[in-house]
This record gives structure tokens, sequence and C-alpha cells, in this order.
């Protein structure tokens, strides 16, 4: 992505995969975010480089702390312009085991840039509606859309279903009635998502 001109939006995204392990803790996230914003932002790039040097050429490798502290001095340079940040699927990081998990760790990053009272720093983050996330993310922010438990959500996952079970050779031998069951049990049990 080449720089853009000062001055204009900023966007960073980060999908948080259960997939793959690599996009389920905060040290890439914020790595993925400091890439992007230095890929947008000139005075982002210069003062990552500077921290570079610091770091023995990249030889030594930043903690997570310090790359945080990174993040909240890259965005304090982008004072001009609104800049946006997605975090996706927060709930498909880990929170079963570490100290603090890798979940914590990635809502606990949300809270700080939260609370840097940045003016111009929007922050969209997705999740399915788990309680450990409701818990930290209710209180920082007076907006929360909900599209768990929405008609048009579920008519959705309704259709898709109902196109995949058509669709499938295997599936379409399968008497009716067991088909529609297939798409009544899938459809309730997968509970918005």
């Amino acid at each position: 992505m080449p720089q853009r001109k000062e001055g204009s939006t900023t966007m960073a995204y980060f999908y948080c995969n259960f997939r793959d392990e690599d996009k389920q803790n905060c040290r890439n996230l914020l790595l993925s975010i400091l890439s992007q914003l230095c890929a947008q932002s000139k005075l982002c790039c210069d003062m990552l480089a500077r921290s570079y040097l610091v770091h023995d050429n990249g030889t030594q490798n930043p903690s997570d702390r310090t790359l945080t502290k990174w993040l909240t001095e890259a965005l304090s340079l982008l004072t001009q312009s609104p800049i946006y940040l997605i975090i996706d699927a927060v709930d498909e990081c880990p929170n079963n085991s570490g100290m603090p998990t890798a979940r914590e760790e990635v809502l606990e990053l949300v809270k700080d840039l939260v609370g840097m009272g940045h003016p111009n720093l929007h922050i969209c983050v997705t999740s399915r509606p788990e309680i450990d996330i409701q818990t930290i993310l209710e209180p920082l922010t007076p907006l929360r859309v909900s599209l768990h438990h929405q008609t048009g959500q579920k008519e959705d996952i309704i259709d898709y279903i109902t196109a995949v079970v058509s669709s499938d050779t295997k599936m379409r031998r399968w008497r009716e009635e067991d088909r529609n069951l297939v798409i009544e049990t899938l459809s309730k049990r997968a509970d918005g998502m």
C-alpha cells in the first residue's frame, strides 16, 4: 500500500482468525497495525525506523509493551485526520490458557487505546457476544451495535445453509425431511453466527 498524503484518512485492520495462531495474539495485532500505519504515513514510518535502529537494526525483538508504546506514539503523530482501527473477531482469540490470555491482552490493548482519548481515533471491534468481551467493551463506549439476533442475520444464515444443502450432491439424495431437519438444526445452533 503506498503512503498516503499526510492529513488523509488512515485505516488499519486486523482479523483474529481461529485457524491461524499468528492471528490470535496481541503481539501480531500490534505488528500488523504498526506496519499498516507506516505504509500510510511517512511520520509513522520515520518514527518506527528510529525505533528499529534503537533495537540494533531489528536484531533485538521489542517487547509487547514497547510495541504498544510505539503504537500510541504513531497514533499521536496522526492528529490531523481520522484514524480507523478495525479489530475483527476478537472472540477467536483463545481465552483458555495463559496469564493473561491472548484474548485478555487484546482487550486490554483496546481499553488502553480508548483510554488515550485521541480525538480522531475510531475503533471498531467485532465479536460474538462473549461475556468476558462484553464486560470489557461495554463500559468503553456508548455506541454498540449487535447483529447477533437480527432477523436479517438469521435469514442470511438460513439462506446459506439451504444453498449448501441444496447444492451438495450427496445431500440432494437425502429425503426432503432429512434435509429440512439439517437446515432447521444448523440454523438454530448457529445462534446468529
